[in-house]
Formats: C-alpha cells, structure tokens, sequence
C-alpha cells in the first residue's frame, strides 16, 4: 500500500469535516481525475486519499504529485465516506479542498498535524 504515515481516527473526522465545510462554503475537488489537475496546477490546499482504492494505482500517483507539488495530503479509510463528504452519492478515491471557505482554520490545524506525522 501507498500509505506512508498512520493518520489518527479524530485527524481523519476532521479532514472529513474540513471537506465538508469546504464543499458548503468554498470549492472542493471529485474525483481522481479532478484532483489531479488542481494538484498539477498548485490550487488544491488539501488532498483526501481513499485507502481501500483498488486497484491502488488509480491514486498511486497522487501522493508522489502532492509532494512534488507542495500539497498536503491525507489518507482516510474508506472511498465511501469520502464520496459521501464531498455530497456525491458514489464512492470517490480522491477529493481536494480548493477553497476552504469556513473551513480555513480546519485545514490550517489538518495540514501542521499532518506534517508532524510525517
């Protein structure tokens, strides 16, 4: 598997929460596909990758882009609580918070905690 560090339970609720507040409020990323271009063009403020995505090399590259990139990045358990924060109701792989709109000062804490567990 691609993950690289453990991300706590209570990290993982507020990534979803950030999502959300983000998809109400300012502007979120669906999709592989999607998050992708805003990884490539330097706009995603935060990238939520599902862990049970098979086959993984779907979102194989993204963490490798995220990094090369300078976006932060966090794994979450399951695409289908990803898909149901970002108000799709299918599974998604991969989601981003663009604008984080009321969630600002969520992303900002999700992105320090994220980069002490690296």
């Amino acid at each position: 598997m691609l993950k690289k560090f453990d991300v706590p339970k209570e990290l993982v609720e507020k990534a979803y929460e950030a999502l959300e507040q983000a998809r109400d409020t300012g502007r979120i990323t669906k999709g592989t596909n999607e998050t992708t271009k805003y990884i490539e063009r330097g706009t995603a403020k935060l990238v939520l990758i599902a862990e049970d995505t098979t086959p993984e090399e779907i979102v194989a590259h993204i963490p490798f882009l995220c990094e090369e990139k300078n976006v932060p990045y966090i794994f979450v358990p399951r695409k289908d609580e990803l898909g149901q924060a970002t108000g799709i109701e299918v599974p998604t792989a991969a989601s981003g918070i663009v604008k984080e709109g009321k969630a600002k000062n969520l992303v900002s804490e999700i992105i320090t905690k994220v980069n002490e567990l690296k």
